[in-house]
């Protein structure tokens, strides 16, 4: 019974020595994150076309779906009669504006012509004062003329604005990708009703991956920002490693995540850091690993 116990006690001893494959215990521990982004539309009416599928890797400014325009390609049409329509319009005051600068053109050379007139005692004083009001009148009617004008300039901008208002919901009815990522998940399908606002999917670049971990108040003085780390995960019956580069360094202290370390020792407070490491591929969302800091221990 005794030889029993004492083998016990020598696998269980020899299992914690053997951990990580030389006895030595990791700085930190954590999981993988990245910066996820959902992709909502910005229209609304029947997806046309939508080829996104998850796993897929898209570049940015790939088109991937099209919103039925149809709506509002009818509702440009109409928009572009109605400025023809008050063009006509302005047209119309416009040539009689040209119509009275003529004729004001004609009676400022009457008006000097009988002001020289007056001077040899040729024209009187009544056919000077004839044409002074006639000039008057005909400032009066360009003055009218041209106030006509204005609510109708004024029309045809505000028709002007609603074409671009409609432009651009035609252009945002095109469904670019932003950013070049993975699809991480698909919310719609095509044919589908879409609305402004609804998520069609979520993605995310994972040529970088972001691993939190938390240290202690005594290991931060073995790290700062741009500091190169190994950053270690589980493959088989051994640890791969990469290098990792420290990016951020939380400036206040938290309570350990339950899913770091045991009950005992989470009332300890750590700090959050957070390592970048290039993805070769084996690197997923919510994996765990591990990082070793002094001398970046292999």
């Amino acid at each position: 019974m005794k030889k029993s116990i004492f083998i016990l006690a020598l696998l269980t001893g020899i299992l914690f020595t053997s951990c990580n494959g030389n006895g030595e215990k990791a700085d930190g521990y954590g999981n993988f994150e990245a910066t996820e982004t959902t992709i909502s539309s910005e229209a609304n009416g029947k997806l046309l076309f939508f080829s996104v599928e998850e796993g897929q890797l898209l570049k940015k400014d790939d088109i991937v779906g099209v919103v039925d325009t149809i709506q509002l390609s009818l509702k440009k049409a109409q928009l572009l009669a109605n400025k023809k329509s008050v063009f006509s319009k302005s047209r119309n005051v416009l040539s009689q504006r040209e119509v009275i600068k003529e004729q004001l053109k004609v009676a400022q050379n009457d008006h000097k012509r009988i002001e020289n007139l007056i001077k040899e005692n040729a024209a009187t004083q009544k056919q000077l004062d004839d044409i002074n009001g006639q000039i008057e009148i005909l400032k009066q009617q360009m003055i009218s003329v041209e106030t006509q004008n204005t609510p109708i300039v004024t029309e045809v901008k505000s028709i002007e604005v609603q074409i671009q208002q409609i432009e651009d919901q035609i252009k945002k009815s095109i469904i670019q990708n932003p950013l070049k990522g993975t699809v991480l998940t698909k919310y719609a399908e095509p044919h589908e009703i879409t609305a402004f606002g609804k998520p069609l999917y979520k993605i995310a670049n994972l040529d970088v991956m972001e691993l939190r971990v938390y240290l202690s108040e005594t290991q931060l003085a073995d790290i700062e920002i741009g500091k190169e780390v190994t950053v270690k995960i589980d493959a088989n019956d051994s640890m791969k490693s990469y290098k990792g580069e420290v990016s951020w360094i939380s400036d206040t202290a938290e309570f350990t995540p339950k899913i770091i370390q045991t009950k005992e020792e989470r009332v300890n407070l750590v700090y959050a850091v957070k390592v970048l490491v290039k993805n070769d591929g084996s690197l997923k969302i919510g994996m765990p690993a591990e990082i070793w800091i002094l001398n970046n221990k292999e």
